[in-house]
């Protein structure tokens, strides 16, 4: 008997992706990005968390090729004199932990919403409704509402402690409708299905039907949904962020990072603001582009091999 690895070493999918020189290069891409954001404690040359390695003495030197930079600081220093990769990759690691948390709670709530939603038909309306009313509400909005009660109940030193969570909890409120509705929408066209009405025949209770049976069933369009949803998360965060409603200057990510440089920008400081803007680019880029082949694979009428 064949073994999972052999099925998925032998699988029609593996096939196509190391087919795909986009889709393989972006993977290849995004797996060093993470291991470097991950990895940061032990690749960063600096801890820009610890003040004891931090001289304001050394704020904005210019990158190492550059006049007036120094080996010690290959891309630079910031402001607060620290060194500019460091704090990207660490930034880095903040803004994909607040993605992939985010999209977790998204699809969480998105899911069993959509559930119900699909099966339970006296449900329907009022969590449709309900799902309408979030989406009158943009993410900044709902981060300008909570950002500033928790601020004023934590303080800005309280706010700190608190931001990576409430960024994950104020960008997984506000976009979890869109999982609603997919799942929805695939729920009620398998409840029609045999296999659902056979379930329902031998007794199985609802909730066996709906997470063991129909749940699988749907989760392709989830799985699209949640690549193209982790990059959105990494913007809203790098929106807000930029507007001072994300992470504080203290933690960076990259968001706050290039908000940090950009009134430096055009007094000669560029490197603050470009060089965590173009990873955070490129950090997106390669996201959506996997997101792209993913959606063009589980969809046969678009996917050509």
């Amino acid at each position: 008997m064949r073994t999972r690895w052999q099925r998925f070493k032998d699988s029609y999918m593996l096939h196509s992706f190391l087919r795909d020189p986009v889709a393989l290069t972006s993977f290849i891409i995004l797996a060093l990005l993470f291991v470097s954001a991950f990895g940061a404690p032990v690749l960063a040359p600096h801890n820009p968390y610890d003040p004891t390695t931090v001289d304001i003495m050394n704020a904005q030197l210019p990158p190492s090729w550059e006049h007036g930079g120094t080996e010690q600081f290959l891309l630079g220093t910031d402001a607060q004199g620290r060194d500019i990769l460091s704090t990207m990759l660490y930034g880095m690691r903040v803004s994909i932990i607040i993605g992939v948390g985010a999209v977790c709670l998204q699809a969480f709530l998105g899911i069993v919403v959509g559930l119900l939603s699909g099966y339970v038909r006296r449900l329907d309306n009022i969590l449709m409704r309900i799902a309408d009313v979030q989406l009158s509400f943009s993410t900044y909005m709902v981060a300008i509402f909570i950002g500033a009660i928790v601020q004023t109940a934590f303080g800005v030193a309280g706010y700190e402690d608190v931001a990576v969570p409430l960024l994950i909890v104020i960008i997984g409120l506000a976009e979890w409708p869109q999982y609603a509705r997919t799942v929805r929408a695939s729920v009620l066209a398998e409840r029609r299905k045999e296999y659902v009405e056979a379930a329902r025949v031998i007794g199985l209770p609802s909730s066996r039907i709906m997470w063991r049976h129909i749940l699988p069933n749907t989760l392709s369009p989830v799985l699209v949904i949640s690549t193209v949803q982790v990059a959105n998360a990494i913007m809203s965060e790098a929106a807000l962020s930029f507007l001072g409603l994300g992470m504080p200057v203290t933690k960076p990510s990259l968001g706050s990072l290039i908000t940090a440089g950009f009134e430096y920008i055009f007094s000669g400081s560029w490197w603050i603001t470009i060089f965590p803007g173009i990873l955070l680019v490129l950090l997106i880029l390669v996201i959506n582009l996997l997101g792209d082949w993913v959606r063009d694979f589980l969809n046969p009428k678009l996917y050509k091999g």
